[in-house]
């Protein structure tokens, strides 16, 4: 079992960043105005933030990084590591996260890392960055957490456009031997990589001219192959199948009351049909259940360190709080962590 329990690890802080442009369901093409509304209600997403063609994922994860590294008072020639989780980097190579290096002036030591594990990546990121730091050899990391996910996709897909948006995260994490420990486990459903893929660009089918001819699969769905798809089904049976399962076995095995013991619960933003299937399977206090897909969308790995800027600020800031988060994505791959936060530096939602 893919389980650690990471001590000596505390995050210290955590922010986000957002383009400066917002798109209502209504505006897609595909919609007439009753079918927007009807997926307001049912999907849960009524805006998202676009990003223009010309700003990456980075550039929102630079903006959100250095304000917090500023904001923590942490000397540049101080941070021994900076991962750097998406799927959406600037290049094939180099990896991302060594221009990143530079762009925030952080020193030749420093440790670099890209991961682009998708809606998952803000746990991978923690848990690669903890399980390192634990010994304490790395005592200050960066992770940058951040996707621009509309982009991946066709703008003519109805099964997918609408359900994504774009935002970068910066999360500090320190050495420390007082730390609460963080628990995390991840689970593969290899066999499922299909239901949320991009089938051309990569060494195993390679562009070609045909990557980019579009195909009407009807019901509104209109891509190439070099476009990012989602069989909804099968993401939809997995999402409020495997991730509740396994947050019930969690709790059981540490011995985590699911009322006393957790002060509010970070599901994956994805739609609100499963994060509403999660609660009520796990009957859960749904005050303690956090929502912001009505304004972000699914952000991909930022959608956990987006809901806790947006809609956990003020508690982050004042005390401690149990958190026990679950993600689930590309892979097929899911993740259940649990851990208790002293007072963090959270800035405000900064848009660029």
């Amino acid at each position: 079992m893919a389980r650690w329990i990471i001590k000596n690890v505390r995050m210290t802080g955590v922010t986000a960043c957002v383009p400066d442009n917002i798109m209502e369901t209504n505006e897609f093409d595909f919609f007439t105005e009753e079918e927007a509304d009807v997926f307001n209600n049912t999907v849960g997403i009524k805006k998202r933030y676009v990003a223009p063609e010309d700003i990456c994922a980075s550039d929102f994860c630079f903006v959100a990084g250095d304000k917090l590294l500023n904001e923590l008072g942490w000397e540049r020639n101080s941070i021994d590591m900076l991962l750097f989780e998406s799927v959406t980097g600037d290049y094939r190579t180099p990896p991302t996260s060594c221009i990143l290096q530079d762009r925030l002036s952080l020193p030749e030591s420093c440790f670099t890392m890209d991961i682009p594990m998708g809606c998952c990546g803000y746990m991978y990121a923690i848990t690669v960055a903890g399980n390192m730091m634990s010994s304490g050899s790395v005592k200050r990391a960066i992770l940058l957490v951040g996707d621009t996910a509309i982009r991946m996709g066709s703008m003519k897909d109805k099964s997918r456009a609408p359900l994504f948006g774009d935002c970068g995260s910066a999360i500090a994490l320190e050495y420390d031997v007082l730390a609460n420990d963080i628990i995390v486990e991840f689970s593969t459903l290899g066999k499922g990589y299909q239901a949320l893929m991009t089938p051309h660009g990569g060494y195993r089918n390679p562009i070609t001219p045909n990557s980019f001819e579009y195909e009407d699969f009807g019901n509104g769905i209109i891509r190439a192959p070099i476009h990012a798809l989602i069989n909804g089904m099968n993401v939809f049976s997995f999402a409020i199948s495997k991730p509740p399962r396994t947050i019930e076995r969690f709790m059981e095995e540490y011995e985590l009351n699911k009322d006393s013991d957790i002060d509010y619960y970070l599901i994956h933003q994805a739609n609100k049909m499963i994060v509403d299937r999660i609660v009520k399977k796990l009957k859960i206090d749904r005050q303690k259940v956090p929502y912001n897909l009505e304004e972000f969308g699914n952000t991909g790995g930022a959608s956990i360190p987006s809901l806790m800027v947006t809609r956990l600020r003020n508690v982050l800031m004042t005390k401690e709080t149990s958190l026990l988060m679950s993600s689930f994505g590309l892979g097929l791959t899911w993740g259940t962590m649990y851990m208790k936060t002293q007072p963090l530096v959270v800035l405000n939602l900064m848009k660029i």
